[in-house]
């Protein structure tokens, strides 16, 4: 799986990039979020996400880990392919999908080219409770170190037996006392305060 690519912008449109990796031209897939963030004949890096079917191989790059995770949380979706997905990421950012999932606003989402009442309503069933970290999405980098030491914390607390909404509220209470706290050191400030 192509999990990342470096190269230069060889083509770019609003929907589709060519990255010249050493020679090799990548046809990717963006959202109008990454077009704008990459320029013609530049040096960049996008996360991909490969989806390999029986009759295409298409890859899909994002200018952000999170974005890309969007992506992904919306193709999990029934009825939301990958084209839905990156038509929603080009008219709405993550938090705005994040807050219209929670609060369960479809008619935001129906909003997006091709997105019906149905696929709406399915989006905020299936992505209520994955989609919370992206409600609160700060453009502050601090706060995306949070939520990756927040999370490797949880999910290596998961592993000891010790389930993530009894973690949770600690680990946040913690991160705003002291936000460049390191994963070991929230893990045993959780065990200790459990």
């Amino acid at each position: 799986m192509i999990y990342s690519l470096k190269g230069t912008v060889q083509e770019l449109t609003p929907t589709y990039t060519v990255i010249d990796v050493n020679g090799v031209g990548y046809y990717v897939g963006i959202s109008l979020q990454t077009s704008e963030k990459l320029n013609l004949g530049k040096e960049t890096f996008l996360f991909t996400q490969q989806i390999i079917r029986e009759d295409a191989n298409l890859l899909f790059g994002f200018h952000t880990s999170s974005e890309k995770e969007m992506f992904n949380l919306l193709i999990s979706v029934n009825g939301v392919g990958p084209v839905s997905a990156l038509i929603m990421l080009s008219s709405l950012n993550n938090v705005e999908i994040g807050n219209a999932v929670l609060s369960g606003n479809s008619g935001l989402l129906q909003r997006v080219k091709g997105i019906g009442a149905k696929t709406a309503e399915r989006i905020i069933v299936d992505l209520r409770d994955k989609v919370q970290k992206f409600s609160t999405e700060e453009k502050n980098n601090s706060v995306s170190v949070n939520n990756k030491v927040k999370e490797e914390s949880l999910s290596a607390l998961e592993v000891l037996g010790i389930s993530k909404k009894m973690s949770e509220k600690i680990a946040d209470r913690f991160l705003k006392q002291k936000p460049e706290i390191s994963v070991e050191d929230l893990v045993k400030q959780i065990l200790k305060n459990l």
